[in-house]
């Protein structure tokens, strides 16, 4: 799902040529977005579902939700969504076989144990849980009153989330980045096991892999830091 300016359609181009690498199975990429400008022609282009979203947060993740909604496009079964700010760097066929049928998400990296999934890759199956998308168009006041961020949302919403082995979905941030002061002498690694790495608020990958973390605040380049990270650009290209 692309939406505004941030990522361009380079974002869903690598996305794309990457899932085409690391799956054996025939694999269509469907973008939701408001600009298919630049897009691979392979990419099956969709608007992005209205949702009854105040203005000021039609560019939140909240507007995620719209994939929840049935009919979603032409999809059916289980359907595996992507955020564009992730690196694929493992075979994906795997994760449409752990626990089909069910909503699989990452454990959230800065809430384990609470139940909490983050939705920067998750599977689930078009249809089954639709509450998520028409209880929050019926009522939008009375779930952003209740829940601060859409992702805790729906692992409130949703009572057989499972999520991913913990391995497989890691944050480059919050599970690969070396802590202070080792990220100045140390490069990030990447464990052999993992399918994605997910490159949440900065550095994005492109700056992480020249080894910069744009940050004004000189308090705050006392300690964030990133040293060029070659892997980033071998698995996302």
């Amino acid at each position: 799902m692309k939406w505004g300016t941030r990522y361009g359609p380079e974002y869903v181009n690598r996305l794309y040529t990457t899932i085409k690498r690391q799956t054996k199975r025939p694999t269509k990429l469907v973008c939701f977005t408001d600009d298919a400008s630049g897009i691979d022609d392979g990419v099956q282009i969709e608007d992005i579902p209205a949702i009854n979203l105040p203005p000021d947060l039609i560019n939140l993740p909240w507007r995620k939700l719209t994939v929840w909604k049935s009919p979603l496009a032409d999809l059916a079964n289980d359907v595996l969504f992507l955020d564009l700010d992730l690196v694929i760097t493992g075979n994906l066929d795997d994760m449409f076989d752990y626990e089909p049928g069910r909503y699989c998400v990452i454990e959230n990296w800065t809430q384990l144990g609470q139940g909490n999934g983050n939705t920067s890759a998750f599977r689930f199956p078009v249809g089954k849980y639709a509450h998520i998308f028409n209880d929050f168009q019926k009522d939008p006041d009375a779930v952003l009153n209740k829940y601060r961020i859409e992702q805790l949302y729906i692992s409130r919403e949703i009572n057989d989330m499972v999520f991913w082995p913990r391995d497989w979905c890691v944050s480059f941030k919050h599970s690969l980045l070396p802590r202070w002061p080792l990220n100045f002498f140390v490069t990030p690694k990447l464990p052999a096991n993992t399918r994605i790495v997910a490159f949440t608020g900065k550095p994005d990958q492109d700056e992480a892999a020249r080894g910069e973390w744009p940050v004004k605040h000189w308090i705050k380049k006392a300690y964030k830091h990133v040293r060029p990270t070659p892997w980033i650009n071998e698995h996302w290209k």
